[in-house]
C-alpha cells in the first residue's frame, strides 16, 4: 500500500510542481493586467457564520463494534463537521464528542435497499441469498446513511419521515459545502493543485468531470490513490475473504476504511512536503515573473502560434471530424447554441421555463421571508419584533430546510443531449456548483438588505415608516440581486460548457496530436521553462477555438427572454456608490445591538449561550425527539470505544 500511495503521489507531486510555476506566472499576469468583469451589485458578508450552530438535535446511530443502535445528541456547527455527543448534556458540558465526521465524499442514502445496492456493487461476486439477513437492519422505516466508496459508513435513523427530511437536507448541505474544500482565495496553489489532479488524470486517459474532486486537497489526493489502489486490492484480498456473504461485506467494508487513513495519513506528509519546497522557491520564481513578464508573454504566444499553425493544422483531417462529430457541421471547433438551452433549462428534458428557475426561486424565498416579516411587524409590533425576525434572516441562505427547495430545482438539471454526445459521466458535479452559487447569491441578498435596513433605522418615525422603508429596500436589493444572478449564470454556464465540451476535444485529438507537442519544448527558453508548459499552452488553443462559439452561445441566450438574463451591454455602473463603503463596517448584531441590556454580556457565557440555543433551525416540538436513560446509553458488558 504504502510503495503503490508514493508511486502515484510521485507522479502528482511532479504535476503539481510544474503547474505551481504556471499559476503563479498567471496569478502575477491577473495582478498586473487587473480584472474588467462585472462589479457586484450586492454586498459579500466575509463572515457568515460565527458563533453559531448550524442544526442540533437527536438521532440513532448504529455501533457496529457492538451491533446496537444508541441514542446520540448531534451538532452541525458553522464548519459543516458532524459531531456526536454521548448526549446533551456532554454538549452542553464541553465533554468531548463520540464521533466528527468530515462528509466530502460521502453520498446521502435514505433507504437501506439504495445502501445494499453500493455494497453488493463494491465486492463484485459477494452477495447475499435470497432470505438470507442483509448486512444492516434498521429499526425504524426512516434511515439515513452516510455512504462513501472508500472510507467508513455511518448509519442512522429516526422516527418520523418530518425528521428524515429535515435531517437529510442538513446532511445534504453537509456534503455540499465540505466538498467545495479547496479554497478560492488562494490564487496559485488552488488552481496549481486542481490543474496538476486534472492533467494527472489525462495522463492516465481519464478525462471530463471527476465526481471524487471533493474535499480538501489531502482528501482529494487519496481519493486520487485509492482509485487506483482498490481495484488492486479488491482483486487481491477479495477471494481471501471468509464467512457469510454479509461477514465479507462488512470485513471489505473495515479493510477499505483502514486503507483509507493509510493513505490519508501519507498522503498528507507528502504532499504537505511538496507544497513547503514550492513555496520554498516561490521568491526567486516571483522576481523572474515580474522581470521577465514581457518576455514571458511573448515567448508563450509564440508557442500557441507554433501549435495553432502546426500540430492542428497537420492534422486538420481529425480535427475536422472532432467537429463534425460535436455539431454536425463543418462551422467551427464547436457551435454548442443549439445545447446551451439544454444547460441553462433546469427541468427535466431541457425545456419549461429555462435555468434561471433555481436562481428564482432563492428570489422567492428571500421575498417571501422579507415580505412575512413585514406582514408581522405590522401585526405584532415595531422594532422589537424586527430584531427577533432579523436574527433568523440573516442566516437565511445557511437554513437548509428553507434552501431545499431552491437546491431541489437544480436537482432537475439533465444535459441530454450534452451528456450522451460529450461522454459526461454525472451531472453531479455541476449541480453542487450551482447549487454553492446559489447559497452565496442568498446571502449576498440578504446581507445587503440588513445592512441597507439597519442604515434606515436611525431616521425612522413609527411602525409605518418601518414597514415602507422594508419594502424599499426590498425592491431596491431585488434588481440588484436580479444583475448579480444574471452574471453568476453566465458564468457557470461558460464554465460548465468548458468543462464538457474540452475534455472531450482533448480526448479525441490526444491519438495524433498530443504525439506532437514534444518537437514544441525547443521553442522554450530554459529561464521560462517553470512558467510555459507545452502542453497547457496546448490545451489554451483548443481553449481558444471554442470559446468564441460558447460565448456567442451564451449571449444568444442572454436575449431570450424565458432564461432571464441581462445582455452585455446592460451594465450597472456605480448604482450606489456608498453601499460598498457600508459592507467594510462592523457586523450587524441584531440582539446585542437592540436588546436594551445596559452591560455587555461575557464572552465565555456568550459562547455557552450560542453553544446552547443559537441555531439556525429551531426543532417545532421545542422538545428532544427521544428520551432514553443516560444509564442505559453505556451499559456494562458493551464498551464503545472513543472515536
Amino acid at each position: 500500500i504504502a510503495e503503490k500511495t508514493g508511486k502515484v503521489l510521485g507522479e502528482f507531486c511532479r504535476c503539481y510542481k510544474e503547474q505551481y510555476g504556471v499559476a503563479l506566472f498567471n496569478s502575477v499576469r491577473y495582478e498586473i493586467e487587473g480584472n474588467g468583469g462585472p462589479q457586484a451589485q450586492l454586498l459579500h458578508r466575509k463572515v457568515p457564520l460565527e458563533d453559531h450552530v448550524i442544526y442540533s438535535g437527536n438521532l440513532f446511530q448504529y455501533i457496529e463494534e457492538n451491533k446496537k443502535w444508541r441514542n446520540r445528541f448531534s451538532v452541525v456547527p458553522h464548519n459543516y463537521g458532524l459531531v456526536l455527543y454521548e448526549n446533551k448534556l456532554a454538549y452542553e458540558r464541553d465533554l468531548p464528542p463520540r464521533v466528527l465526521v468530515n462528509s466530502a465524499g460521502y453520498k446521502i442514502l435514505t433507504s437501506v435497499d439504495q445502501y445494499l445496492e453500493l455494497v453488493n456493487s463494491s465486492l463484485p461476486g459477494v452477495t447475499p441469498k435470497s432470505g438470507h439477513s442483509p448486512i444492516l437492519k434498521c429499526p425504524t422505516d426512516f434511515p439515513l446513511i452516510l455512504w462513501h466508496p472508500y472510507a467508513r459508513h455511518y448509519y442512522f435513523c429516526v422516527m418520523t419521515g418530518k425528521e428524515q427530511e429535515k435531517w437529510r437536507a442538513v446532511f445534504q448541505d453537509c456534503v455540499r459545502h465540505c466538498n467545495n474544500g479547496i479554497s478560492e482565495d488562494s490564487k496559485v496553489e488552488a488552481p496549481a493543485f486542481t490543474d496538476a489532479v486534472r492533467m494527472y488524470r489525462q495522463s492516465k486517459e481519464q478525462y471530463g468531470t471527476w465526481d471524487m474532486l471533493c474535499g480538501n486537497e489531502t482528501q482529494v489526493l487519496s481519493n486520487l490513490v485509492m482509485e487506483e489502489l482498490l481495484p488492486e486490492l479488491r482483486t487481491t484480498i477479495g477471494p481471501r475473504l471468509k464467512g457469510k456473504a454479509q461477514e465479507r461485506q462488512r470485513t471489505w467494508i473495515q479493510i477499505s476504511d483502514a486503507v483509507y487513513r493509510m493513505v490519508y495519513e501519507q498522503t498528507k506528509a507528502q504532499y504537505d512536503a511538496a507544497m513547503a519546497k514550492c513555496e520554498q522557491e516561490r521568491p526567486q520564481m516571483e522576481s523572474t515573473i515580474r522581470t521577465d513578464m514581457d518576455q514571458i508573454i511573448t515567448s508563450k504566444e509564440h508557442l500557441a502560434s507554433k501549435i495553432r499553425g502546426t500540430a492542428l493544422r497537420g492534422d486538420v483531417w481529425t480535427w475536422m471530424c472532432v467537429a463534425v462529430s460535436v455539431t454536425g457541421s463543418w462551422r467551427g471547433i464547436t457551435t454548442v447554441s443549439p445545447r446551451v438551452h439544454v444547460l441553462i433549462g433546469t427541468v427535466p428534458g431541457g425545456g419549461g421555463q429555462g435555468g434561471h428557475q433555481g436562481f428564482a426561486e432563492v428570489r422567492e424565498v428571500f421575498f417571501k421571508e422579507v415580505t412575512d416579516m413585514n406582514m408581522n411587524i405590522v401585526n405584532e409590533g415595531g422594532l422589537e419584533k424586527l430584531v427577533e425576525y432579523m436574527e433568523k434572516l440573516s442566516h437565511l441562505a445557511f437554513h437548509p430546510v428553507k434552501m431545499q427547495s431552491c437546491y431541489e430545482k437544480m436537482d432537475q438539471l439533465k444535459l441530454e443531449g450534452l451528456q450522451q454526445r460529450f461522454d459526461v459521466s454525472s451531472t453531479s458535479v455541476f449541480k453542487q456548483r450551482a447549487q454553492i452559487h446559489m447559497r452565496q447569491q442568498m446571502d449576498d441578498a440578504v446581507y445587503t438588505f440588513e445592512t441597507l435596513l439597519h442604515q434606515e433605522l436611525g431616521k425612522l418615525q413609527g411602525k409605518d415608516d418601518l414597514c415602507k422603508s422594508i419594502q424599499r429596500i426590498l425592491e431596491r436589493v431585488l434588481k440588484k440581486y436580479d444583475y448579480d444572478s444574471s452574471t453568476v449564470r453566465k458564468k457557470f454556464f461558460r464554465e460548465a460548457l468548458l468543462q464538457i465540451t474540452i475534455p472531450f476535444l482533448l480526448k479525441k485529438l490526444a491519438p495524433t496530436c498530443k504525439g506532437e507537442l514534444a518537437k514544441f519544448q525547443e521553442l522554450i527558453f530554459e529561464d521560462f521553462a517553470s512558467f510555459i508548459l507545452v502542453e497547457n499552452t496546448y490545451e489554451e488553443v483548443v481553449l481558444q477555438s471554442v470559446m468564441k462559439d460558447i460565448m456567442q452561445a451564451v449571449k444568444e441566450a442572454a436575449v431570450q427572454r424565458k432564461h432571464n438574463l441581462y445582455r452585455d451591454s446592460m451594465v450597472m455602473h456605480n448604482s450606489d456608490p456608498n453601499l460598498h463603503l457600508l459592507g467594510e463596517g462592523i457586523p450587524i448584531d441584531w440582539g446585542e445591538e437592540y436588546s436594551g441590556q445596559p452591560e455587555a454580556e461575557p464572552a465565555a457565557d456568550k459562547r455557552r449561550r450560542a453553544k446552547q440555543v443559537v441555531s439556525v433551525i429551531q426543532d417545532d416540538e421545542g422538545v428532544l425527539p427521544y428520551k432514553v436513560d443516560a444509564e442505559a446509553l453505556l451499559q456494562p458488558g458493551s464498551p464503545e470505544p472513543q472515536e
